[in-house]
Formats: C-alpha cells, sequence, structure tokens
C-alpha cells in the first residue's frame, strides 16, 4: 500500500482549490445559507472528546436547527438512548461540525464551529412539543459556514426511489444488537420499538 504522507504530497497529487470552493466560506450566515439550512430536517453531529470522534444524527418534524441570529444555530436534544455521546464530548472539547441534508435537493451545507450545551428553562421550554421540551439544547457558534457541491449525491442518487433499499432486505435492529450479543432478544425488540418509539418521540 502507498500511502501519502504529507499536505505536500497531497497538494501535488490534488492541484490547486477552485475559486468557488474557497469564496463560498462566510463566517456568518448569508441570507441564502440561512434559506437552505432552515429547510433541512436532517443533520450530522460531529464532535471529538479524549475517547475520539462521534458523529451522531439530529431530526426534527420541521428545520432540525433554529437559527438565532447569523452567527448562531440552536439545536434541542431531543429523547434517545440517553447516552449522550455528543454531548459530553461538547462540555469538554467545545468544537464540533454539522452537515445538513434537504431531501430532493442535492446540495448540502456545512457549518464548523464551537458548541456549549444549555439547559436554561427558557430556552428548553421555547421548544416545547405536545407539552414535552428537550432536556437540553445545544447552542452552537459558527465560525465558517458553506455548501458543497452536488456530486456525492448524485454519484449516491440517495434522493432516487428506485435506489432505495428494501427494508425487508436489511437486518432488523434486534438483529443487529443480537449480532453484538449473542443472547439479546431480538424478537421482543423489535415487536415492541415501534410502539416505544411513537411514545418517546419527543
Amino acid at each position: 500500500m502507498t500511502i501519502v504522507g504529507t499536505v505536500e504530497e497531497l497538494r501535488a497529487l490534488y492541484g490547486e482549490s477552485s475559486e468557488a470552493s474557497i469564496v463560498k466560506v462566510t463566517s456568518a450566515l448569508t441570507a441564502e445559507y440561512r434559506q437552505m439550512i432552515e429547510a433541512s430536517p436532517f443533520a450530522a453531529l460531529a464532535t471529538v472528546g479524549p475517547e475520539g470522534l462521534d458523529c451522531s444524527p439530529r431530526g426534527d418534524d420541521r428545520s432540525v436547527v433554529r437559527v438565532a441570529d447569523d452567527r448562531t444555530v440552536l439545536i434541542p436534544d431531543w429523547r434517545g438512548n440517553n447516552r449522550v455521546d455528543s454531548l459530553e464530548n461538547i462540555v469538554r472539547d467545545p468544537r464540533v461540525a454539522l452537515l445538513f441534508l434537504v431531501p430532493g435537493s442535492n446540495t448540502t451545507m456545512r457549518i464548523n464551529g464551537t458548541a456549549v450545551v444549555s439547559v436554561d428553562p427558557d430556552l428548553t421550554k421555547s421548544f416545547e412539543v405536545d407539552g414535552k421540551h428537550p432536556r437540553s439544547v445545544v447552542v452552537v457558534t459558527i465560525g465558517e459556514v458553506y455548501f458543497q457541491c452536488a456530486r456525492a449525491l448524485l454519484r449516491s442518487q440517495l434522493w432516487n426511489p428506485e435506489r432505495f433499499a428494501d427494508p425487508k432486505s436489511l437486518p432488523t435492529p434486534g438483529a443487529l444488537l443480537k449480532a453484538a450479543k449473542a443472547d439479546f432478544d431480538k424478537d421482543s425488540y423489535d415487536r415492541e420499538w415501534a410502539v416505544r418509539a411513537a411514545k418517546t418521540m419527543w
């Protein structure tokens, strides 16, 4: 295996970046960047901590984040499995990255910045849904924001329904858990999952 070991080798291999790939980066949301981000119901949140990296999905019924101002976005931490890997990382290392997907669009948005975990009662209550509110809100300060070119999504045909996987052809969550723990009761887990999720969405 031939391995690239220096930045200079990489630059020699790939050449110079295009002008568009450089000038698209801004330190605050433009009106157009805000429009794209507010259209996204899903984002991947990347964090880093002493144990290493973490990247977790974030989704909401409408926009996955609330834009507070042109340098700040807010992410409610809705119910999950209570592992809180992302939150543990943020309280120890504030660096974060976000990748936003907009269903039907091949353009993705990215934010790099820093974050804190807020439990301010007024802030958490402002996200209330069906009488419930998140236990915390991730407050992201934007360092840089930009869009990603469409090639990756075009190559993957991500939004092409003819390429969607048949869920029946894939392992169920229970099967995945049993593969990790041989005596896990996968049938009960799969049978109860839909009802449990519906009751704990918010």
